[in-house]
């Protein structure tokens, strides 16, 4: 395995790439992270360990949609066992798998217990629970203060695991040295992955602008309230279906 520094212009180039496949399979992709959202939803409502074994079930899940988005690139209609690719393999993967499962869901109740000390629960009961985000919840210092603790801390948490689950998976990494290998490879490519986040949030914004455009024109906010979480969501599954990209160029296989 060897690891590649990319132009900053990759990038973009990545965020290009995952939005060009996902329209080539769009209905297979976007009915992958319907899936990938669902299964994460139920392993939740499982009374006492939910939330624990679906943090756990995210890195697998995570390798499944980048299959699907390879599947895709490369001309195949991905299925939906596709998802669960993460959970396929040697026993050996299998079980680094469910050891990065173990330290993802170790790492977020960490960072969610570092932010309950300053609000006293309540964004991480939000994060965990779900729920409506209120107008008095926000303006309150304490939420917003454990909002950004939460940020701060998770972003080590992301850079990670960004392609860790995709080293054991497909390099057969072992879990500590992927998360490693991981972080070395998001940081070498700071540039490149400052672009594509860049892009990532000017695509977001111009999609809520073209919706504030649609309110303004049809005069009414029921556009808005129809239209939002269907857009959000679109907008998700093209951002997984570009993380594959983020992973194929960063690390390419030992010449022989």
């Amino acid at each position: 395995m060897k690891l590649n520094i990319v132009p900053a212009r990759t990038g973009a180039q990545w965020v290009r790439a995952g939005v060009r496949t996902f329209f080539k399979q769009p209905l297979a992709l976007a009915g992958l992270f319907f899936m990938f959202m669902a299964v994460i939803s139920v392993l939740a409502f499982v009374p006492m360990i939910g939330g624990v074994v679906a943090l756990m079930a995210v890195p697998a899940l995570t390798v499944g949609l980048m299959a699907a988005a390879r599947e895709a690139d490369e001309g195949r209609f991905p299925m939906p066992l596709t998802l669960f690719a993460g959970f396929r393999g040697s026993s050996q993967t299998r079980r680094g798998m469910v050891t990065l499962g173990v330290l993802y869901a170790i790492g977020v109740v960490l960072v969610m217990g570092a932010s309950a000390l300053v609000d006293g629960g309540r964004f991480a009961q939000l994060y965990v629970q779900g729920g409506g985000i209120t107008q008095e919840l926000v303006m309150d210092p304490q939420f917003r203060m454990a909002m950004w603790l939460s940020t701060l801390l998770y972003l080590p948490v992301s850079l990670a695991f960004w392609h860790a689950p995709a080293l054991v998976h497909w390099h057969g990494v072992a879990p500590v040295k992927s998360l490693f290998f991981s972080l070395v490879a998001v940081l070498k490519n700071t540039r490149a992955f400052l672009l594509y986040g860049a892009v990532w949030m000017v695509l977001s914004f111009a999609a809520g602008l073209v919706l504030l455009v649609l309110i303004a024109l049809a005069g009414s906010a029921t556009i808005a309230s129809v239209g939002l979480l269907p857009m959000a969501l679109l907008i998700a599954a093209m951002f997984f279906t570009s993380l594959w990209f983020t992973f194929r160029d960063s690390f390419s296989a030992d010449a022989t």
